[in-house]
């Protein structure tokens, strides 16, 4: 009898679970609870931008769950409820069971969503989160109860501690799969439609199955009083500056150690690389190329995780909530919509999910006009410039540097509210709408989160050093290494010199030492980098820059954290095995130019750090640009405005210090 052919076990069903919920409730730290995976949370609406997609476990069945944008009602025509809409009702993607994640804190207002959602017809269970900061303000709720009420499941949560998920997955577990058990009809169930409103419905619900709240009146008196202060038109601003202006000379001064130590360590390998390989190519594309360049970048990974850390922990107290309402009375005043600090705000990390979260601005000047200016908004990607920059010029003062590093992004700031005004006054005239704005309770800021979120950023940061930034070191290193060129007359002299008998042996290793700087520096000029640079550099020259900062300024428009590797690879030396010459930072602040003098001095680095504030140096975000705006005419303009506003006020700084003496 012939075997029978063999049959593959088919792969198990795959179930859809659909997170939903207003902003503010928890939703993404459960989504992230759930799925094991973390994503970029903040307390204002709009944040998710798009639907996150993670896998879970529950019990025995395989569960896609989809977190949806946060949103107050179904119904609304706004571009985060059509989001929700098509995702709960596409044909092919409709959700096998909706989780309506709701505020026991603010659960009148949360419970409206669910009604409406209930109407719908699909499956839903409702996770009560908070539920430890609804009993701290004295409220109490009959569970049972409410579940009777609502006629769904409901689970109380916690989900920055991760309280209640066993229970929420057995749940999960009993309302999927083939053997789904239905709720029995409950008689107290209330229908949403035998009141004259949702919010009517939801006062009800409230009032069967919540009581006490005397407990609470002095903590909402205090929240009261917080709120008071830090949403002041005077005193909230000064807050928030004071807030900001504190994280980041924290993040000067602590950084500091842990940069050092990678310094160190990226000097020792380009040292003992340096003894171990022979002479060649190959020596110098690791030493020269790799470790210098890969170095340069990677010394500022303490700067990216710190800062990420930081206000992680400021969004996590609801803090930042408070600043989005200080700041839409000054974003009112120049064109923007109260929804454009949503944009401007994610721009600080990158202007690409910036950019891309405009989508949710309804009006099309308001979100034309955010996409203009969000990348003038200082990111992550600068970091690593404005801390080489101002540590060269506040090396022994940390207080200054750190308030040298809040100006960038207050410069850079300031930049894209006048462009804003600009632009609203001449190409894109209209009215704003305004924003509704949720504050959030204040909550105790979770850790995990934050440590989180600094692991990402910073394995993302790896990971861009790892690719683009070693790709470009290499390119770089390649361009400045070839063609090859005959040394010049006068280090042929000096090593003639050197080799004469009658010379003390102190004295040839000097000119041997000068014969190398000479070469190498001849070498560099002869480069294709060097010819590319020096035919640029005139249009350069009167903003401070020589030949080797303008390949750098060039180069970095494909990435500007790139800047610093490439001056690691045009600026190094040879010196690695030297002991006296420092780190890779050290050798780059002590870099000279072809006539002798200093490449960095006060005036140029103070005109390289304007100039790196205001102008485009991202070849990505222009690309999204285009995809946001239908249109190349929108990136080109994008590009030189920021372009030319960058090299006209990096002018004027240059040549003001330079008339006050300072150059």
């Amino acid at each position: 009898m012939p075997a029978l052919p063999s049959v593959a076990p088919s792969a198990p069903a795959l179930y859809r679970v659909a997170l939903l919920g207003n902003p503010n409730t928890g939703k993404t730290t459960l989504f992230n609870r759930l799925c094991g995976v973390t994503g970029k949370t903040a307390n204002f609406p709009g944040t998710t931008t798009r639907s996150r997609v993670g896998r879970c476990h529950v019990g025995d069945l395989a569960v896609e769950v989809v977190d949806l944008p946060g949103i107050y009602r179904l119904s609304l025509d706004l571009p985060e409820s059509q989001v929700c809409r098509t995702a709960l009702t596409r044909s092919d993607g409709r959700p096998d069971l909706v989780l309506v994640v709701l505020d026991a804190t603010n659960l009148s207002r949360n419970l409206a969503l669910l009604g409406e959602l209930q109407e719908t017809g699909l499956p839903v269970v409702a996770g009560l989160n908070m539920v430890d900061l609804a009993q701290r303000r004295g409220l109490s709720f009959d569970l049972e109860r409410m579940a009777k009420v609502l006629g769904v499941p409901v689970v109380p949560l916690v989900a920055r501690q991760g309280r209640g998920l066993p229970e929420l997955r057995e749940v999960l577990d009993r309302r999927l799969g083939p053997d789904a058990e239905p709720d029995p009809p409950s008689p107290q169930r209330l229908m949403p439609g035998d009141f004259p409103s949702y919010e009517d419905w939801a006062e009800r619900v409230m009032e069967a199955c919540t009581s006490g709240r005397s407990a609470g009146s002095a903590i909402d008196a205090f929240t009261e009083r917080l709120d008071r202060a830090f949403t002041h038109p005077l005193l909230g601003t000064l807050v928030f500056l004071g807030v900001m202006t504190g994280l980041f000379w924290t993040l000067f001064v602590l950084a500091s150690v842990p940069m050092d130590l990678i310094e160190a360590t990226f000097d020792h390998l380009g040292g003992w690389l340096d003894g171990a390989l022979p002479p060649g190519p190959v020596h110098d594309l690791l030493v020269q190329g790799l470790v210098s360049g890969i170095a340069g970048t990677a010394v500022f990974l303490p700067q990216i995780c710190l800062l990420f850390f930081f206000i992680s922990l400021l969004e996590d107290t609801g803090y930042l909530a408070r600043a989005a309402f200080v700041m839409d009375r000054l974003l009112s005043r120049f064109g923007l919509p109260g929804h454009a600090f949503v944009p401007l705000l994610s721009s600080h990390a990158c202007a690409i999910p910036g950019i891309l979260s405009t989508r949710l601005i309804p009006d099309r000047r308001d979100r034309l006009t955010t996409i203009l200016v969000a990348p003038l908004m200082s990111c992550s990607a600068r970091v690593p410039v404005y801390v080489f920059l101002t540590g060269l010029l506040f090396a022994d003062r940390p207080l200054l540097g750190g308030l040298a590093f809040a100006g960038c992004y207050v410069l850079g700031a300031v930049a894209a509210l006048l462009t804003a005004a600009l632009t609203r006054r001449t190409l894109l005239r209209g009215p704003s709408r305004p924003m509704m704005l949720e504050l959030p309770s204040y909550k105790v800021p979770s850790l995990r989160n934050a440590l989180r979120a600094s692991f990402e950023q910073g394995l993302s940061f790896l990971r861009t050093v790892g690719t683009v930034i070693l790709a470009i070191c290499v390119v770089m290193w390649w361009l400045s290494a070839y063609p090859h060129s005959d040394p010049p007359a006068a280090a042929v002299a000096l090593r003639q010199e050197a080799a004469a008998a009658t010379t003390p042996p102190v004295r040839a290793e000097e000119l041997s030492r000068q014969a190398d700087l000479l070469e190498q520096r001849s070498a560099q000029a002869n480069s294709y980098a060097g010819r590319a640079g020096r035919a640029i550099q005139p249009l350069f020259a009167p903003l401070g820059y020589d030949w080797q900062l303008t390949v750098g300024v060039l180069t970095s428009f494909l990435a500007r954290e790139v800047f610093v590797s490439t001056l690691s690879v045009l600026l190094d030396d040879g010196a690695e095995g030297d002991p006296e010459s420092g780190g890779v930072l050290e050798r780059i602040r002590a870099a000279r130019r072809d006539d002798g003098r200093p490449v960095f001095t006060p005036a140029t680095s103070a005109s390289l750090l304007v100039f790196f504030v205001l102008a485009m140096q991202c070849l990505s975000t222009l690309v999204i640009t285009r995809q946001e705006t239908g249109s190349w005419r929108w990136a080109a303009l994008q590009l030189v405005y920021m372009t030319s506003l960058a090299y006209v006020l990096a002018l004027g700084t240059y040549q003001g210090l330079r008339l006050l003496g300072i150059s």
